[in-house]
């Protein structure tokens, strides 16, 4: 089993020599203020608490977007920071946007355009020119940064996600020749006939290509991008091997589903401070002995199904009134994207949803659904995650979604039910969840009523193999299969003695 140590093993003989730069908009750590004083704020996002446990093993350097109104205050003159606050073992180097650029490239092209066209939710995508020529400018802005933390030195630059898709290319047109290139895309990729929608297609294409090795979460990702480029640029297409050849230099397109640190999640589940936030939380949710608690943790977003599932719980009491009374279903919806008019919409309907329906079903001291919005610790959430019966992922399209294996980390108890959209990237893997159609609020409503009514002996059965495939497939698992994908080196010649031997399948049936 890939761990912290094979990983710093395998970082240690393969990349000795050369300097290891992460790429992203999100930073891991934000500062801010509060009361006059700046506190440190780990960001709700699965990219960050994925990629952290890497950084803190192999050193380097994180390059990211200081969003936070203290992040000035707290680097030194060279824009660095070392990192965690606790602990540090990497640094931190912010990259300044002006509020312009933020709206341009963030709310505009990135997460107005990209993110509707790689999620395939029926919100329509908005392309301005305006925003893709700021989204270029902030790609030149990480570029430069990158360039001037790589010196001349041989650098691998890992960069991440649907923001930084012209970013390959243009540190490849830089002349540098001691770079090695490498992006995860963390979103799906869309077929062709919706990919080609967007006017600067060709010109996003061409800066993935800039990349040596490009993954995604899913094999059909994968293809779905090789069709894409085969029917927008030039470029030779090696479908077997799933390589792609332009201007002469070759990328190599590979799925590798991530995932999280299971051992630190299993390890903090256990402990002490979970316990006492799990008798914080039944003191306000006001539970009583044989009362039930079902939950959803997810980042406010139209992909996500939150109000699909509000109206699952509603139908879930119409259908089945022995819960009425006892079934409190608590949603944590963590704010994201508020400038967008589809996310301040969202926002207004989930909020008069959760009214509703608690003014339809609530009797006394007893109130169906718990609406908390806001950031919460890990802490926090780890021990709702205990507490609960059942745990909905109803994502109407997600790249793979930590928050279920997060729940399942958490479950060493092997109680508790996963139910999960079928079309997330995480029910390759998961299939002892309750796969669902997320679509479908009656069946949604039904896989709780299961849920809550299913044997101690089959919820432990699932648990435990759910248990046993998230700790087997880890984040250093995925770390280790991406280098080892780059450096193009089959795991069973590692010498390093830690480093295990490789299967060549994924849990998608793809080859690495």
């Amino acid at each position: 089993m890939w761990t912290r140590d094979s990983l710093h093993g395998l970082i240690d003989e393969k990349l000795r020599g050369y300097k290891f730069l992460v790429v992203s908009n999100r930073e891991p750590y934000i500062h801010h203020y509060s009361s006059g004083q700046v506190l440190v704020e780990t960001p709700a996002s699965g990219m960050a608490t994925a990629l952290d446990p890497i950084l803190r093993t192999s050193g380097g350097t994180w390059i990211a977007h200081g969003s936070g109104d203290a992040d000035r205050s707290a680097v030194d003159e060279h824009d660095r920071i070392a990192v965690p606050p606790d602990n540090p073992l990497y640094a931190l180097r912010r990259v300044w946007l002006t509020r312009e650029e933020e709206q341009g490239y963030y709310y505009g092209a990135s997460n107005a355009s990209i993110w509707p066209l790689c999620h395939v939710v029926y919100t329509r995508p908005v392309f301005e020119q305006k925003d893709w020529e700021c989204y270029r400018k902030v790609n030149e802005r990480f570029r430069d940064a990158v360039l001037e933390e790589a010196g001349s030195d041989p650098t691998f630059v890992f960069i991440q996600d649907y923001h930084l898709a012209l970013l390959p290319r243009m540190l490849r047109d830089s002349g540098s020749a001691s770079l090695i290139v490498a992006q995860f895309w963390h979103i799906p990729w869309p077929n062709h006939e919706i990919f080609r929608t967007m006017p600067w297609a060709e010109e996003m294409l061409d800066g993935l290509l800039g990349n040596d090795l490009l993954g995604f979460h899913l094999r059909y990702d994968c293809q779905n991008f090789l069709e894409s480029v085969d029917r927008a640029v030039e470029a030779k297409i090696n479908y077997p091997d799933f390589e792609i050849t332009r201007g002469g230099r070759s990328t190599l397109v590979r799925p590798f589903p991530i995932s999280i640190d299971f051992d630190a999640h299993d390890v903090m589940a256990r402990s002490v401070a979970v316990e006492e936030e799990m008798q914080r939380w039944e003191q306000r949710l006001r539970l009583r002995p044989g009362d039930l608690v079902g939950i959803g943790i997810d980042r406010i977003d139209y992909t996500k199904g939150i109000p699909e599932r509000l109206r699952a719980v509603a139908g879930l009491l119409e259908r089945c009134p022995e819960y009425r009374e006892r079934l409190v279903f608590v949603q944590i919806g963590v704010p994201s994207r508020i400038h967008l008019s589809p996310y301040k919409h969202l926002n207004d309907e989930i909020e008069a949803l959760v009214e509703e329906i608690n003014w339809k079903w609530g009797s006394g001291a007893w109130t169906p659904i718990v609406y908390r919005y806001g950031h919460h610790s890990q802490i926090e959430m780890a021990a709702l995650h205990r507490l609960s019966s059942f745990c909905v992922v109803n994502a109407l399209h997600d790249g793979m979604n930590l928050v279920a294996k997060e729940y399942v980390a958490s479950r060493f108890d092997c109680d508790g039910v996963l139910i999960l959209s079928q079309f997330t990237g995480a029910s390759r893997e998961l299939t002892d969840a309750m796969l669902i159609n997320p679509f479908s609020v009656e069946e949604t409503a039904q896989a709780m009523r299961m849920a809550l009514e299913m044997p101690s002996e089959e919820r432990a059965r699932r648990m435990q193999k759910m248990r046993e495939m998230v700790a087997a497939n880890n984040i250093y698992r995925w770390a280790g299969k991406f280098l080892s994908a780059l450096l193009r080196f089959d795991f069973a010649e590692t010498p390093v003695s830690s480093v295990p031997a490789a299967t060549n399948k994924t849990t998608d049936g793809a080859f690495v």
